[in-house]
């Protein structure tokens, strides 16, 4: 089996989804996010304020190096679950190579409602939501990007009322 790369909007569930679905396989789990602070220095968000560009470019390279430059077959190499960012999906340059991974692609869908909650729970709005209504900008950038996710998703798992590990053996049971 290919790598499985978890997608889906901004607090949908990804990592945690991921680290127990990476416990079910026993492989690897890798945090988009994450490595784009290991490869930087920087969060994506701080990369994010400093221009969407210099973030975007930063997720294509981290993004690349995972799937092997672009997309190549990693025949032989061990399954890896990958959680990626939210705004993946806006990226051409991620898009173009989560097209060519050859991966199974699963969509985690949250309702606009639930993901606003859990972004307002934070206490701070993300860069790309400090707009005159940041609500209603959410909504927009939800519906557009659920409609990309689901274009190019494999599985799709509703997140409401599933617990981090229900998600994980939903998806394990469908792959096996």
């Amino acid at each position: 089996m290919e790598d499985i790369i978890l997608t889906g909007p901004k607090h949908s569930g990804k990592t945690t989804t991921g680290k127990a679905l990476a416990s079910l396989f026993s492989c690897d789990f890798i945090d988009i996010d994450e490595l784009i602070l290991q490869r930087t220095g920087k969060s994506p968000r701080q990369l994010f304020s400093e221009a969407p560009a210099i973030f975007q470019k930063a997720e294509a390279e981290a993004l690349a190096a995972l799937v092997d430059s672009g997309g190549e077959n990693r025949a032989g190499a061990k399954l890896r679950v990958i959680a990626t960012g939210g705004g993946i999906i806006d990226n051409s340059e991620t898009l173009s190579i989560l097209k060519k991974s050859g991966a199974v692609m699963v969509y985690l869908d949250i309702s606009a409602e639930d993901a606003w909650d859990r972004i307002a729970a934070t206490g701070e709005l993300p860069p790309f939501l400090r707009t005159e209504n940041p609500k209603e900008t959410h909504r927009a950038l939800h519906e557009r990007r659920a409609a990309a996710y689901l274009q190019i998703a494999n599985i799709v798992i509703k997140t409401e009322g599933k617990s981090p590990q229900e998600r994980a053996a939903e998806i394990f049971s469908r792959l096996n």
